[in-house]
């Protein structure tokens, strides 16, 4: 028999076998409700297919791979039917830290004891919960969130019915990592998600030197927390706590910095002695709290202080209780309205008069979150910075992290 005619039909085999294990991706989006307000893609295979080559480029990190598959239990060993796009999505609402993403399950039995393996507690009707993490299987699905809140609403729209609306990736993602989509109605705005060596950028213009001027004026400093927002960046921010904020209290400009300090806290306790008389116990501990300095500028000061006080947010003394992290000082003038810490006070940065946020890491921060566990606090601790900006329709978030002899996707 001729050779050639076995090797051809060979290598065509072969090449479609690579395409639709490579390359081949099932678009539809089924898993999405109705009344989700924002959703994030993930491109499994394109990150599979980056995670895959930089492994490749880096050897020295393979034995440490294995180590890590075999103790942290592998996802393809977990019953998980992984999808070619992973759909996490919020729903209309609720609170900005609900999200939740629904999974089909190959082995219901195998899940559950992946779950057991990763420490999440049965609480009964097949939930379980590990930490700020939920998760109900529902026959050969499973819905997990930063919640349960919605779970049995969920199971009804998206599990239980068969008319549910299938969307298209390409409605939301190209050919990028992952994406971030905000859905008003029926407009949709997308941000792309890139994974690269050393950070993570969200946005939605391509062209990086819109933010280059942004960048480079506020990374001269030091502060923890730097921030300076217009009128219009004030309203987008408010809609995460109130949308009735921005325009009732009157305020077109928001600067504010801060810094991390490490100071004693007295805690007075009361215990009795053996003739039952009660005496003062003093006992000391170390807590993280900021040094700050808020500019409030207002079209109207006055209403702007009158909207304060209606919420309660300024006592007797003129403390600005909405901020947990006391003593403070609110005071206005002319233009606005300044809110400073007493115990120690930090100058405020020049104005740039561009809309951005600036969150440098700091020791203090991640020592601090003893909620979370270790490799949570681990990543945390690998962040550079975080800094957000806009200018005019376009708007970048860039996730620094530190100088490491791995990329990103292989460090975490």
């Amino acid at each position: 028999m001729n050779k050639k005619k076995i090797i051809v039909p060979l290598i065509v085999l072969l090449a479609i076998a690579v395409y639709f294990v490579a390359f081949y991706k099932n678009k539809n989006l089924k898993y999405i409700p109705g009344n989700a307000d924002a959703v994030v893609l993930i491109d499994v295979k394109k990150l599979t297919g980056q995670y895959v080559f930089k492994l490749i480029t880096h050897p020295s990190h393979w034995s440490g791979s294995k180590a890590k598959g075999k103790s942290s239990g592998s996802l393809k060993e977990a019953g998980i039917r992984i999808p070619d796009f992973l759909q996490i999505f919020h729903l209309k609402d609720t609170k900005f830290s609900e999200w939740y993403s629904v999974l089909e399950l190959k082995d219901s039995g195998r899940f559950i004891t992946f779950l057991k393996k990763q420490n999440f507690v049965d609480k009964g009707n097949n939930r379980f919960q590990k930490d700020q993490f939920f998760v109900v299987i529902d026959g050969n699905h499973c819905i997990a969130g930063t919640s349960d809140m919605a779970f049995e609403t969920l199971q009804k729209q998206l599990l239980q019915t068969s008319s549910n609306s299938v969307l298209d990736a390409d409605q939301f993602i190209h050919h990028t990592a992952g994406s971030l989509s905000l859905i008003s109605g029926k407009k949709i705005q997308n941000f792309s998600i890139e994974l690269n060596d050393d950070e993570i950028e969200i946005k939605n213009n391509s062209n990086p030197e819109i933010f280059n001027s942004i960048a480079s004026k506020i990374q001269t400093g030091n502060h923890f927390l730097d921030l300076e927002l217009d009128k219009e960046n004030i309203r987008n921010f408010s809609c995460f706590f109130s949308k009735s904020i921005a325009d009732s209290s009157q305020i077109n400009y928001f600067k504010a910095t801060a810094d991390l300090e490490q100071v004693n806290d007295t805690i007075i306790s009361y215990e009795y002695d053996d003739n039952f008389n009660e005496v003062e116990k003093k006992t000391f501990q170390k807590i993280t709290q900021p040094n700050y300095f808020i500019d409030i500028k207002s079209s109207d000061p006055e209403k702007t202080w009158a909207y304060f006080q209606s919420k309660k947010w300024i006592n007797n003394e003129n403390q600005f209780t909405a901020i947990p992290f006391q003593p403070n000082q609110i005071s206005r003038n002319n233009e606005g309205i300044a809110i400073k810490s007493t115990r120690k006070s930090t100058a405020l940065s020049p104005q740039l008069k561009e809309n951005y946020i600036l969150i440098r890491n700091n020791a203090l921060l991640y020592s601090s979150l003893k909620t979370l566990g270790i490799n949570e606090k681990r990543i945390i601790s690998d962040i550079d910075y975080v800094l957000y900006g806009n200018k005019s329709q376009d708007y970048w978030i860039k996730i620094k992290a530190k100088n490491g002899e791995l990329p990103l996707i292989l460090r975490w």
